[in-house]
């Protein structure tokens, strides 16, 4: 198992470095290049042009780096750790006739959430006149992408519910299968492959992840009989595994997807980033799919079949290993996709980018219903909205924090989840 996913992931990363990064950035000093947290940006003036050659500093934590914006206006500076710095634009850098938008604070202290990849934006243009929002408005922006976020965690906490409802595994290596769909979408558009089938490649190279884990490893635990607690053990080994095998090929840096750094815009009071809107129609597309095949076909039928009583689906003549194998490659394809989505709503791609969210899947799993596809989408809708609209209130590294103490107050009321039943123990 171990060669086969070396394999499969070295073909994937070996032919396709970190220094083949998507969006170019002016080059970090040697003294910088081992860090792995870094604040970026791109300068555009109001005509959306970029605007080379203007310097940035960063301050803080016993640190200070500068960067010179390149030819496409973008600009990185590698910083040591996460914590809180402060940015400023040299003003006199600036071309003639190019100013910062009135209201823009310069220097200003930005802070690092859950990403390694912070990202400063600068208004330029004549007239423009930056204002504060108000709280109705922030709240509105913070509930669709809250939306947005609970629908691609369903993505991948479907995906997770169906393979513990039809195995009882709890899969720790989930997380992987989140990531393996960004890397490998990086990885293809690095070796010329237009966007569009760079995706559609990642999309079979993770429902190909699932189909390997299966054969390789979990059906031959099973047929020896062996317990959940010991599989569950060695999906967490595997899951470490897979991360440093992908930092290894990947690097430790944050790369960016095509397409990834893009202009909010403007719907009525809210604002949004096209991304958000495409992430939030796909997934709901592909969920509403899902749910169609479960309920309507006969493969869903099994599955479900499958899922309450291994045991009677097999006396009825199911091919429960057959189900079981349909259902790692339809987790390992809903896992990558969700790791697309992921990468653009950040935006950014990680080696351990499926890890930084895979509490908030088990936490909308479990929340909505331990091996109940419907709870899943549910739980991950509730979470997502909620760590977002937590932003408005919490530091930025604690939004998740409050969304695992929801879910243990809920838990503590309703131990089966929110659509969850009701079961005897012992």
């Amino acid at each position: 198992m171990g060669a086969l996913f070396a394999i499969l992931v070295a073909a994937l990363l070996l032919a396709a470095p970190a220094a083949q990064a998507v969006t170019p950035s002016p080059s970090p000093s040697p003294a910088q290049q081992g860090f792995q947290n870094s604040i970026s940006g791109f300068l555009r003036d109001d005509a959306r042009a970029p605007i080379p050659g203007v310097r940035i500093t960063a301050r803080g934590n016993n640190f200070e780096g500068t960067a010179t914006s390149g030819a496409n206006g973008s600009w990185t500076i590698p910083v040591p750790s996460k914590g809180t710095y402060t940015v400023e634009l040299d003003t006199s850098t600036l071309p003639n006739g190019i100013k910062l938008a009135e209201g823009q604070q310069n220097p200003r202290d930005v802070s690092f959430s859950q990403t390694s990849n912070l990202s400063v934006i600068f208004a330029f243009g004549k007239g423009i006149v930056v204002q504060g929002q108000d709280f109705g408005q922030d709240l509105l922006n913070r509930l669709v992408a809250g939306v947005s976020f609970g629908m691609l965690l369903a993505l991948a906490s479907v995906g997770l519910s169906l393979i513990f409802g039809t195995t009882g595994l709890t899969n720790f290596a989930h997380g992987e299968m989140v990531t393996i769909g960004a890397l490998g979408v990086f990885a293809f558009n690095a070796w010329g492959l237009p966007v569009w089938l760079a995706i559609a490649l990642a999309l079979v190279v993770g429902a190909a992840f699932g189909y390997i884990q299966d054969a390789g490893l979990w059906r031959p635990l099973r047929r020896r009989g062996t317990g959940l607690v010991p599989m569950m053990i060695v999906s967490i080994g595997l899951a470490l595994a897979a991360r440093y095998v992908f930092q290894f090929f990947f690097g430790g840096d944050t790369q960016q997807l095509p397409g990834s750094q893009v202009t909010d815009v403007q719907l009525g009071p809210i604002s949004v980033s096209p991304n958000t809107l495409w992430s939030l129609l796909i997934s709901a597309v592909v969920i509403a799919g899902l749910g169609l095949l479960l309920l309507k076909t006969r493969l869903g039928k099994a599955t479900r079949a499958v899922a309450d009583n291994p045991a009677l689906a097999a006396a009825s003549g199911i091919d429960v290993d057959r189900v079981i194998r349909v259902v790692w490659v339809v987790g390992g394809f809903l896992a990558a996709l969700g790791g697309i989505l992921w990468a653009y709503y950040r935006p950014g791609v990680t080696w351990d980018m499926g890890t930084q969210i895979l509490l908030a899947i088990f936490a909308g799993v479990t929340l909505g219903g331990l091996g109940t596809v419907f709870g899943a989408l549910v739980g991950s809708l509730v979470v997502g909205i909620f760590i977002e609209l937590t932003s408005l209130v919490l530091p930025p590294d604690l939004k998740y924090v409050g969304a695992l103490v929801v879910m243990i107050v809920v838990l503590l009321f309703r131990p089966q989840g929110i659509l969850g039943r009701r079961e005897r123990v012992g």
